[in-house]
């Protein structure tokens, strides 16, 4: 687990990075890890900041491990909070599956189990993007103004 921080007030960039497992328990552990760390960078369990990035960071690991997954390969979580933003990132090592883009997402059916998470990430966050990842895979990422 990486993170870092510089001292508040100095336009302070902080940075958490962690590889999980790309399982359902790696998820979980995600969004776990991503609550606590947002904890300690002052925005508690709770809050409309934690609690929108919870459910990014929950649907951004869950398409990974779902729709990302290549066998003994991690899936990638990093947070970025800099400049009042606060940036959500997973990447995969699959990018021959890459989501629609942003203002591009088909409707799911009214009765599917399936085919909501992205659309979730698009009314929960300020922007959104698919990145291709060098040498493979892909990385979305999604990005909250925080309040200031």
């Amino acid at each position: 687990m990486r993170s870092t921080s510089a001292p508040e007030g100095t336009g302070a960039v902080r940075l958490f990075t962690q590889r999980f497992s790309s399982t359902r328990l790696g998820a979980r552990l995600a969004r776990h890890l991503a609550l606590h760390q947002l904890e300690r960078w002052d925005h508690p369990h709770g809050t409309a900041v934690s609690d929108a990035a919870a459910l990014l960071v929950a649907e951004l690991a869950a398409n990974a491990v779902t729709h990302g997954r290549v066998p003994g390969r991690d899936f990638e979580l990093r947070l970025l909070l800099a400049c009042g933003t606060l940036r959500v990132e997973v990447t995969d090592a699959r990018d021959e599956r890459r989501p629609p883009p942003p203002g591009h997402l088909p409707e799911p059916k009214p009765h599917a189990e399936r085919g909501r998470g992205l659309h979730l990430v698009e009314a929960l966050a300020d922007r959104w993007e698919v990145l291709d990842r060098v040498p493979v895979g892909k990385t979305v990422a999604a990005e909250l103004d925080l309040p200031r």
